[in-house]
């Protein structure tokens, strides 16, 4: 696999126009990527900041001090459930957070994922912190917008989408464009990463050879990960969605996962 990074302006992006850009932020446990768009158009991208730049920024002072129209902040999640909303009641959060096994330094939060769930999940108190400096009110969780720009694109019953960061994927499968499966694993290759999905695709009841594997995030068409999928799967392809206008210098699967935040522009944090 490819590690990705990747620094750009638009010739004419300026913090003078801020007021009509939304900043997108996704964190991690250690650092953090942005994004800036302008309407439907990706104007400014760059990753692998460390994540105290949000609460003392020194590099990015005048981009994160910005006056944007909307700041979305995308969560990580160190363990998380799915819930109805229907059956949920807010009074039993804290019920249903002992199932994630959380510890002294993470909080808990619940939040809509799409119409029909809930996403209860954990997060590291180091990270909530740094959000907090641009209003919990901005938060969702990282891959809300992933998920949500791929059930808005028809997907197949039988595909799986894959996004991968690190020695972490997550894979999503839907049917009738509702989320019918998803979950993240730690694999450590190729090999293992094929065993999980090859996991999924029997608990679902799917056949491999006709089974469609479309892949983000740190991934390249040339990669070892991507040639030892296709050797089970009926196709395996780069993910051509994409929910902003991205430029040419930055390959749109590689920061699908960032821009898509910019569908969670009007969500809030319950």
């Amino acid at each position: 696999m490819s590690e990705q990074y990747y620094n750009y302006h638009d010739d004419d992006f300026s913090l003078d126009k801020a007021q009509d850009y939304n900043l997108l932020l996704q964190l991690d446990k250690t650092s953090f990527s942005y994004a800036v768009s302008d309407q439907n158009k990706l104007v400014a991208a760059a990753n692998n900041h460390p994540l105290d730049e949000l609460s003392n920024p020194q590099e990015l002072l005048d981009l994160l001090s910005a006056n944007y129209k909307k700041v979305v902040i995308g969560l990580p999640a160190t363990g998380f459930s799915l819930l109805p909303q229907s059956v949920f009641k807010q009074d039993k959060l804290a019920d249903l957070a002992r199932f994630l096994d959380v510890s002294a330094d993470e909080k808990v939060l619940a939040q809509p994922l799409d119409s029909k769930n809930l996403i209860i999940y954990k997060t590291p108190e180091t990270v909530l912190n740094a959000a907090d400096e641009f209003g919990l009110r901005n938060s969702v969780f990282a891959s809300k917008g992933w998920l949500n720009a791929i059930a808005r694109n028809q997907p197949g019953d039988r595909d799986l989408y894959l996004n991968i960061s690190g020695q972490t994927v997550e894979i999503a499968n839907f049917s009738f464009s509702k989320l019918r499966f998803y979950n993240t694993f730690e694999f450590t290759g190729e090999d293992e990463l094929a065993y999980f999905v090859s996991l999924v695709t029997a608990e679902l009841g799917l056949q491999p050879a006709y089974t469609y594997l479309y892949l983000s995030g740190e991934i390249d068409a040339d990669d070892k990960v991507f040639s030892r999928l296709a050797e089970f799967f009926g196709k395996v392809a780069i993910n051509p969605i994409k929910t902003l206008e991205i430029p040419h210098e930055i390959e749109g699967h590689k920061i699908f996962s960032l821009a898509a935040l910019s569908l969670c522009v009007s969500s809030e944090a319950l």
